[in-house]
Formats: C-alpha cells, structure tokens, sequence
C-alpha cells in the first residue's frame, strides 16, 4: 500500500471507477455465483436538463448505501439509471439558446425545433450522469434509459392506447392551469404556491330591485368582468334571506344570481364571494352545479377577451385590474381596500404567474386509479418511511380532479390521437401514422399537436425501463422492484401516479419500501436555491474534500428529522475520518507484513486472548446494528455505529495494545480480519478508500472487489 499518511482521494477516485467499470459488476448479470436473490432499484430519473445539487447527492448516497450493502449481502443487485426529457424545461432551455441566436421555435418549425433539442441533449443531457459517477454511484450503466428512447416511447404509445380504449381519456374543456411565458397547460403539481402580499378588495354588488347592496371580498377584482353569480354558504345567517335573488354586475351592468353553496368559506372576506367559472377551480364547480355560465375575460396571453365590456378589452391582465380599481373607485363601488398575504401561483419551470382558463385538454379520469392507489397503501402492501408521508399521499388522493394529461410543447410524447380534416372535431386513437382516414375514409389524417404531461411518461419508470410493454427477461427478474427513495415534494407528482400505473399495467404494485428523504437545508435553516444563491455545489465538495468524505459527512447527519441542515464541517469530519481509516490501514498492513490470510482456516470459536475476543465482540455488536439500521433507512445511525467502533474500538483500544505484541501470530490475525471486516461495514458509505485499501489486503482467496465480498456475520 502507499506510504502517504494522508490519504490522497484524487490519487484514488477515478482510477478504483475504472476498476469497478472494468469488473462488470454494477451489472447484475456479471455477479458471481452466490448472488442469486434479486434486489433493484430505479433511480428517480433527472431532468436531462439539470446538474448535481445536494438533494440529488443525498438521495444518491442512500439508493448507493443500499445497493452496495446488498450486492455484498449476496443479492443480484440492479440499480437502473436514467433521464427524464422533461418537457417544459428542455424547450425552455433550448428556447434561450435560440434567442441568444436571434430565433425562435417557430422560426424552425416543429420538425427542425425537435432535432435542435435532440442535438442538444446529445451534448449536454448526460452532464449530471458523469457527476453521478464522480460520486462513486454503482448504478449499471449498460441499462441507461432516457424517456424520449424508442423502446420507452412505444410504452408510452402503449399505455396511452390502454386507458383511451378503457374509456378513462376523453377531451373537454375545464379550467386548467395555463402559464403565459411556457403557453402550456400544468398540472396543479407543476405549480408553485408562493406566499405574497397583495390586496384584499371589497366591492359593492348593489341588490335588483333594491337600495341594499352585499360586499364581496376578491384578491383579483379583474375577473370581476366574468361574474356569473354571487356564493354564500348555506349556514350563514347574514345572507339567508338574499339567497334566490338578484345582484348587479358593478361596470359590466347585467343582473347575476345570489346563490348557496357549502364550498364557500364563511371566514373568508365577508363571506360572500363573487363566482367566476371561467377563472378558479373551486368557482368552476360551483358552476357545473348551478348550470352557471363560463365566461372567459383573460385569455392564453393574460389580455382580457370581447366577452368583457368594450373599455377593457385587449388589456394585459395588470392594466385591467388598475383600470377596473379606479372604475369601482369613481362609481362608489369600492367599499375598502385591505393588505392581504395570500398564496400566488407560479409556474415552477419559468416563475410565471399563472393564470387559471378554461381550456380544451385531454384528460385521464382519475376516480378509479386512485383508489387503486389508495388501497396498496392503506392495506399495508407498500409502506412508507417516515410514515406520516402516507398522510400527504392519502389527501390528495382523496381530493383528486381528473388528471390534464396534455401539454402545448413542441418537446415530448406526441398524443397519438388523429383528427380527421373533412370532419373536424371527430378523432380516432392510432399508434402508428394512419395511411387512410377510418372516419371519412378518404383524408389524410393530421395528429393532434399537445404532447404528454412527462409526469405521464415517468409513471411508467418501474416497468417500462425494463422492457414493458415486451415481456423481457429484466422485466420477469426484476419487477417489482424493492425501494424507492425520494423527495416529500414528489409523491403526489411521481409516486402515486407510478402505484396505480403498475397496478394497472403489470398487476403487481412497483415497490414495496417508499423512503422519502430528508430536504437539505442551508446551515440557519433556508432552502437551497442556484437562483437565490443559498445552494451548494456537490461537486466543490467532492473536489475540495473528496468524494467518500462528501458521502461520509452527509451520511452522518442523516436523521428521523425530515429538514437537514447542512454542515460543511461534517463533510471536514469526513475527511478527517478517512485519514484515520487510511492510516490504521497503514499501521496494521505493517504489523503483518509477510502473512497472508487465510479466512478460511481462520477459525474464531479458538481465539483465546482476551483482547482479541473483545474486539471480535464489538465487532459483531457493530454489524448487528449497522445491519438493522440499514434495513430501517437510519443511515446516520448506521454511520455513528461504525464510526464509533472503527475510531474508538479498533483504533484507540486495540491497535494501541497490540503495539506491545508485535509478531504474535494471533494478534496480527486478528487485526487484518478486523480490518477488513470493517472496510466491508465501511464500504456502501465510503467506497473508494476502501476498495483502494482492500486491494492491498494480504489475503488468499481475495476477491477482484471489495464489493462483492461477503458482508460480515454477526
């Protein structure tokens, strides 16, 4: 082994990759003979768009610590990697190229736009996949999978196909969420509720027929020109007697009904509310109940429509709301104005506010799969960890709309779905390009424009990265898969939506173990943000400390919290660290030089020195809790343990008294099989020293990597 006294991760990380990459054995299909039982893992797929931030790092260390602990427990370990094309962010960030070049999208057409974003992808879409390797990630790169593939495609062509002919897809039109910069619909996922300050408006709607006026409460007073009724709640005696009548429009002039519906807040405003179907979710049902008009006053590009009065039209959405507030202001209907912090709705790709319209979409009837959803959870099939995160799952499953499956990008899974041009408005399902029209039999079909939400696409994942909808050997091995580890944020958006697909599809459900990771957090408790300037390069750690002390440092502070503050001096602990693993190394590689080990004929039950039986004790305390803390995803538990053996045990207690019995046979095999025993409890945390140590182990039998020898027995 090399003399440095401090280990030197740039010396070691990318030449013990290159050992591990030539071995083969990140493919499960390479495992030597006693790795039978099959244990998998699908990353999260990345944006294609993105790089390592420490969310990515510490979901990463986790999925690895699993994978490498159980690969060395003797299972066939499969941990599949991948991309998500995602949708809106590609086009956007192809889009900047292109402004930057003094073009747009449509400058090139669709045809031309999609071959700029596969060449871009080509050059900078497997970015944060080389960083995952910087981290030591033992994921099987020869089954590297990218939603836009040919193979994944046809799954999703598939799975489209299957819920249009179950008649779960239909087209309507509803209000969505629609972003002005993207012009796309979202999903009430993709959205982001930020907290600001705004105003509170309470204006005067004066009763038909009457002097009495009642005063609604708004925080968009522009949307006022769409009105079609005016809500309270049934149980409020203020408005019982209004109830039936009606109320005048303020600036548009026409009467509007006063009705009752439970859905309305009491405690909100003065607990009338204007409704507007056109222009709010909840608004938008009360209407449907009611039979009250849809009439949409802002539309795709937020100017207000000619469904409003003549003085507004063609306004941006900003300039009507302060020609509408002055307009209230001067005919004395405006009876106060008030500060107001409420929750603004943004797109989460672009920042936009995004303004809610009512739009023709395709949608996935919802209903039935989330009971499916529902059920494996509740019934104890797929268990989650923490487990108040089955909480979050079962509200919005409770409380789902039908699912906006569309989106209006020129960047993703084309709706397979034609519309015939002699009858417009008449549409018929075709995976492959159609040659005659089967609805008028003479014309050339024209495949609709919307692309696939990519949420749709990577509900798939489990299953259609291993071949579905073929019925392939992986797919037989290795579906289910065993856990999953993730982000809090995505288990509406990902993982519900991926329990009822495999449920539906492959009739089995896609894992068992659901992990939601912890959310890392800056050091006084803020989030982590490129934009904001509060985030952290992993890889300026990698690079300044190295890879294991990264992993190590982070493992550390992994705990039942699900906000970890981050500490950059546990990542300098980490290091430290591995200079005390590197030089213990050092030290008993020279107390032993000239043996070799032979495990085999090493028979433990005969060691008679006491110190020798005590360490073989802690040491099997040390893997009987490492182990079970494994297996309950206490990462930072399991850390601590070996931690605690590995400095204090081993090297202050034992390495310090077998100095005075230097050349004793016992003792020196002692400290190699303790050794390497603890590089094996080390190794799924700090990989790289490890195997750099293992390689010169003097041992007989060695195997070609440390991680495929055997996890120790407690």
């Amino acid at each position: 082994m090399k003399s440095p006294k401090a280990y030197d991760p740039k010396e070691s990380e990318e030449k013990i990759y290159k050992l591990w990459t030539k071995s083969g054995f990140f493919n499960p299909d390479n495992l030597p003979e006693r790795h039978k039982k099959p244990y998998s893992i699908v990353v999260p797929p990345p944006n294609v768009t993105g790089e390592l931030h420490m969310g990515h790092a510490l979901n990463l260390i986790v999925q690895d610590s699993l994978i490498r602990w159980k690969r060395m427990k003797g299972f066939k370990t499969l941990w599949l990697p991948g991309t998500d094309h995602a949708g809106i962010a590609t086009q956007n960030v192809v889009e900047k190229k292109l402004k930057k070049e003094g073009k747009t999208r449509f400058d090139l057409g669709r045809k031309d736009f999609a071959k700029e974003v596969w060449e871009w992808k080509e050059k900078y879409g497997n970015i944060i996949l080389n960083q995952f390797k910087r981290l030591g990630s033992s994921l099987d790169w020869s089954r590297t999978k990218f939603t836009m593939d040919e193979n994944y495609a046809k799954a999703v062509k598939t799975a489209f196909s299957y819920y249009y002919k179950k008649g779960l897809i239909y087209k309507g039109k509803r209000v969505i969420n629609w972003c002005p910069r993207c012009q796309t619909s979202l999903s009430d996922l993709e959205v982001d509720h930020k907290e600001e300050e705004g105003k509170l408006w309470y204006i005067k709607y004066l009763i038909s027929g009457q002097s009495e006026t009642i005063i609604v409460a708004t925080t968009r007073p522009e949307t006022m020109l769409g009105d079609t009724a005016i809500a309270v709640n049934p149980k409020d005696e203020r408005y019982k007697k209004l109830v039936g009548k009606k109320a005048i429009l303020p600036l548009v002039n026409k009467e509007i009904p006063i009705i009752a519906d439970y859905l309305v807040d009491i405690e909100f405003g003065t607990g009338a509310v204007k409704i507007t179907p056109a222009h709010d979710f909840t608004d938008f049902e009360i209407g449907i109940k009611h039979k009250l008009d849809v009439i949409q006053v802002i539309d795709e590009k937020e100017r207000i429509t000619k469904a409003a009065p003549l003085a507004y039209q063609g306004l941006k959405v900003k300039e009507a709301r302060e020609k509408v507030v002055e307009d209230l202001r001067k005919g004395n209907f405006l009876e106060k104005t008030e500060k107001h912090i409420h929750q603004t709705p943004r797109c989460d790709r672009c920042g936009s506010l995004i303004e809610l319209l009512p739009s023709e979409q395709w949608f996935l009837k919802m209903d039935g799969l989330a009971k499916i959803a529902r059920k494996e959870v509740k019934e104890g099939r797929i268990k989650f960890t923490p487990k108040k995160w089955e909480k979050v799952y079962f509200d919005w499953l409770d409380n789902i709309r039908d699912w906006c499956i569309s989106r209006q990008l020129w960047w993703g899974h084309q709706i397979p779905i034609w519309e015939c041009k002699n009858q417009k408005g008449k549409y018929f399902l075709s995976e492959e390009s159609p040659k005659k029209c089967p609805i008028c039999g003479e014309c050339k079909p024209e495949q609709i424009t919307d692309v696939l939400d990519t949420w749709f696409s990577s509900a798939l994942w489990p299953f259609a990265t291993l071949g579905w909808p073929e019925k392939t050997d992986d797919l037989k091995e290795f579906y289910p898969t065993d856990t999953l580890s993730t982000d809090r944020g995505i288990i509406n958006l990902w993982v519900s939506r991926m329990i009822f697909s495999g449920m539906e599809f492959m009739k089995e459900m896609p894992f068992s173990r659901i992990y939601i990771h912890a959310t890392v957090l800056t050091k006084d408790g803020r989030r982590m943000s490129k934009s904001l300037g509060t985030g952290i390069n992993p890889m300026n750690l990698i690079e300044k400390y190295g890879a294991d002390a990264t992993r190590f440092g982070i493992s550390y502070q992994i705990t039942e919290l699900q906000d970890m503050r981050f500490s950059e001096d546990n990542i300098i602990m980490g290091k430290k660290f591995c200079n005390k693993i590197w030089n213990a190394s050092r030290f008993v590689l020279q107390q032993t030089s000239g043996i070799k080990l032979d495990l085999k004929k090493l028979k433990i039950e005969d060691i008679r020195e006491p110190e020798n039986k005590k360490i073989l004790k802690a040491l099997s305390k040390t893997t009987k809790q490492v182990d079970k803390n494994l297996e309950d995803f206490q990462f930072g538990r399991a850390c601590h343990d070996i931690y605690n053996f590995f400095w204090h045990d081993f090297c202050d207690e034992y390495i310090e008294k077998s100095k005075d019995k230097k050349g004793e046979e016992e003792t020196q095999k002692i400290l190699l099989y303790t050794l390497l025993n603890s590089l094996k409890l080390l190794h799924p945390f700090v990989p790289f020293i490890t195997e750099e140590i293992y390689q010169n182990l003097p041992l007989k039998d060695k195997k070609e990597c440390l991680m495929v020898e055997e996890w120790p027995k407690f």
